[in-house]
Parts: structure tokens; C-alpha cells; sequence
């Protein structure tokens, strides 16, 4: 029963993903008030990647994150970009190439179960994408699997703010505003869906123990924009 539940699950999720990625940016930046183009510059930076590095972006959708870590990794870097998408891979295609990120490779592919070899990346990153995740642990090892010893994890994600005066106001904005809002520019459906999906979204400090448990180390977290995206950042010990 739970499998059908998860295949479902993925299908309804991949759907929803591929019905909206025509509209998927202008919904971001309407959305977040542009913000979130800020909130994955500072996702990479905490990546520490460096010019020459290789790095790994799950859930890549139409590939904002994967761009900005190609600023960083360099003409002699590479990053690959993996999404279970394929238009929102194609959008994202397409929109490197006049921003010059010829050394993005965009993949189909599973958090879930990683086409890599052990310890082949310095930094791998998730934006957006861990709430939609069937089995968190699961992509959390692989991407413990796949990092080089010393590399670190950056997930980047929406959250519940914690304070008790703002969480009325977030609230509403998300379970009332936000469905009307992605009705008028796309789909109703995946504006349902999305506040949902935060709504159910693990507590910060579970991540942080799943984090843990999948072998990462000098795991942490810190709060954006105040508390609506949360960082978990996580590293790989050099003794692995």
C-alpha cells in the first residue's frame, strides 16, 4: 500500500512540476518578491566551492542554483544539474546558454538513487526541492555518498517562520493568497500543493538529526528572510 502511495505520489509531484515549467520562474520571482534569487546566492556561497571544484545540484529544476554555482566553480569547474523533470531540465537548458554556463550539465535523474560514483564532488546542493522528496534519508545518503571527504551539503528550502506573530500573517499569505495567485498566472493545483507541502515540512531540528544520521557532520541550520527559507548546510569528514 505504501509503495502505490509513493509512486503516486511521484507521479502526481513530476506532473504537477512539468505542467507549470513554462511559468515556474515568472511564479518564483512574483512570488517571493524576487527574493529567492538572493536566498540561492547565498546557498552557494556556503557551498565554499572554489574555481576548478565540481559540484552536484539536486531537484535542479530550471537550474537558477546550478548557474550561480557554475559562477563560482569557473571556466575549469563543472556542475551537473540534476532534475526527475525533463522540462524543467530543458528550460533550464536553455537559459544557461546566453549566461555563458557551458559547463552545466543537466541530467535526468533521482535524488533517490544517484548515477555517480563515491566521492566524486566537493559540494552538493538541493534548493526547493527536500519537501518533495518520498524518502528524505535516502537522498540525504546518496548525497553523502557522492560528496568528496571535506565537501559540504547546502539545502536551501521554505519553511514556517517560527515566531508566533509572523506565522499568522506567513500563513495566510501562502494558504489563501498564494493559491489565487499561481491560479491567475499558471495552475491552482500546484499553488494548493506548494503550501501544503510546507505546512507538512519537517521541523528544522528532525532535518538536522536526518542529516546526522546519513553521516554528515558539524550540521547546522539558519533562518532567511525571517524564517520563511531555512539553510541546512551539513560537511563530509575527511576521515570518510
Amino acid at each position: 500500500m505504501w509503495q502505490r502511495y509513493d509512486e503516486d505520489r511521484h507521479r502526481y509531484v513530476k506532473g504537477m512540476f512539468a505542467a507549470i515549467a513554462a511559468r515556474y520562474d515568472l511564479l518564483n520571482s512574483v512570488l517571493s518578491l524576487r527574493m529567492h534569487h538572493r536566498w540561492r546566492r547565498v546557498a552557494a556561497r556556503l557551498t565554499a566551492v572554489e574555481p576548478g571544484d565540481c559540484a552536484l545540484d539536486l531537484c535542479a529544476g530550471t537550474g537558477d542554483l546550478s548557474i550561480e554555482l557554475a559562477r563560482h566553480t569557473g571556466p575549469n569547474g563543472q556542475v551537473f544539474a540534476v532534475d526527475f523533470c525533463e522540462p524543467m531540465l530543458q528550460i533550464g537548458r536553455e537559459k544557461a546558454r546566453p549566461e555563458g554556463a557551458a559547463r552545466v550539465h543537466w541530467l535526468l535523474g533521482d535524488a533517490h538513487s544517484l548515477p555517480f560514483t563515491d566521492a566524486c564532488f566537493d559540494a552538493v546542493t538541493i534548493a526547493f526541492g527536500m519537501r518533495n522528496l518520498i524518502d528524505k534519508p535516502r537522498a540525504l545518503r546518496e548525497a553523502w555518498r557522492v560528496l568528496k571527504p571535506g565537501g559540504r551539503f547546502v539545502c536551501l528550502e521554505l519553511n514556517r517562520p517560527r515566531h508566533p506573530l509572523m506565522r499568522p500573517f506567513y500563513d495566510f499569505y501562502s494558504l489563501r493568497l498564494l493559491p489565487r495567485i499561481g491560479k491567475l498566472l499558471s495552475q491552482e493545483d500546484a499553488y494548493l500543493y506548494l503550501p501544503n507541502s510546507i505546512q507538512s515540512y519537517i521541523e528544522r531540528d528532525t532535518l538536522l538529526g536526518l542529516m546526522s544520521e546519513a553521516g554528515f557532520e558539524r550540521t547546522r541550520y539558519q533562518d532567511l528572510s525571517l524564517g520563511v527559507v531555512c539553510i541546512h548546510t551539513g560537511v563530509k569528514s575527511c576521515l570518510s
